[in-house]
């Protein structure tokens, strides 16, 4: 046996609606969208900035093990990272087998590296991001290209009949 209730599955749109009720007749009678945010502005008790930069590591009290300067071979430094990386491993390894009370330096060591290359990683983004843009753009220069030869072969196709 099933109860009636009263209230709604939804609740009711937020009282604004009622700004867009000409929309239909008149799209030009709707309200402005609010201006974009600019400089910094406060979420969930934490400061944000509209710019977006990577902060470095020495602003984020993390001492850095690869060059700095802007010609750095992100390639190089990653794998030179990521083989230290291994050595330290192995060091935790035999420590925690030969002494394990001393194992706490190693995974500092080991935490500092990950910070490294996640911060050299996260400097790549905007590389990745146009290259993945580009890439996009490209197939979809190439299906629209498709398109019209396939247009066009079948209206050969149709224009000569059978």
């Amino acid at each position: 046996m099933t109860t009636a209730t009263t209230s709604s599955s939804y609740p009711p749109p937020p009282p604004y609606y009622r700004l867009y009720k000409d929309y239909e007749l008149d799209p030009n009678s709707a309200p402005e969208p609010p201006p974009p945010i600019q400089g910094s502005f406060p979420l969930f008790g934490a400061t944000y900035t509209t710019e977006v930069v990577l902060p470095s590591l020495e602003d984020q009290g993390v001492r850095q093990l690869y060059p700095k300067g802007s010609n750095t071979d992100f390639k190089k430094e990653l794998k030179s990272l990521n083989r230290e990386l291994q050595l330290h491993i192995l060091e935790l390894a035999d420590i925690l087998v030969e002494r394990p009370s001393q194992y706490a330096r190693r995974v500092e060591d080991i935490s500092l590296i990950f910070k490294n290359m996640h911060h050299l990683l996260n400097s790549m983004r905007p590389h990745q991001a146009r290259a993945t843009l580009i890439h996009i753009l490209e197939s979809q220069i190439q299906r629209r290209k498709q398109a019209v030869e396939d247009i066009k072969r079948l209206y050969v196709a149709w224009s000569h009949g059978p």
